[in-house]
């Protein structure tokens, strides 16, 4: 899908690029510990993943394929599932943290702990390691479902 006004046109694998792009920067620079790509269909995945690889060459940070996001109250199953999404960290602890919470979230929901109270803490962990700030935080465990971060460009 591409968007276009007049003759201009945005087209979904540029939009997604530099998205990744722009977080990777923001995990070099360490303005975020832990950044992830749009989810990305299998097709897309392999049409990007040489671009992605260099970007995190060039900026020296490090990637995890994940094929099973953590799901939290920052997105929908929906808007991820069937889908990939690349993790871009420069410390390989964030990854640490980031699998041993979605183990966390796994192992209370096999024994029947994961109630909306487990999930906020869940969430919130999650967006403490995506860097974002505690009231924005706060913001986003308030609203009622969560929305798509991406206005432009859907699949």
């Amino acid at each position: 899908m591409s968007e276009t006004k007049g003759n201009f046109k945005i087209d979904r694998i540029s939009f997604k690029l530099g998205m990744i792009n722009c977080f990777a920067e923001m995990v070099a620079c360490g303005v975020k510990k832990l950044a992830l790509s749009p989810p990305l269909s299998p097709n897309d995945y392999e049409t990007i993943r040489e671009y992605s690889d260099k970007i995190v060459e060039e900026f020296d940070i490090n990637f995890f394929i994940e094929e099973d996001l953590l799901i939290t109250d920052l997105q929908s199953e929906d808007f991820t599932r069937g889908k990939c999404s690349i993790l871009y960290f420069k410390d390989p602890e964030i990854l640490d943290a980031y699998l041993a919470l979605k183990e966390k979230k796994r192992e209370m929901e096999q024994k029947g702990h994961y109630d909306e109270h487990a999930r906020k803490k869940i969430s919130r962990k999650f967006m403490h390691l995506l860097s974002y700030p505690e009231e924005k935080i706060k913001e986003k465990l308030s609203q009622k479902s969560p929305g798509s971060p991406f206005m432009l460009i859907s699949d």
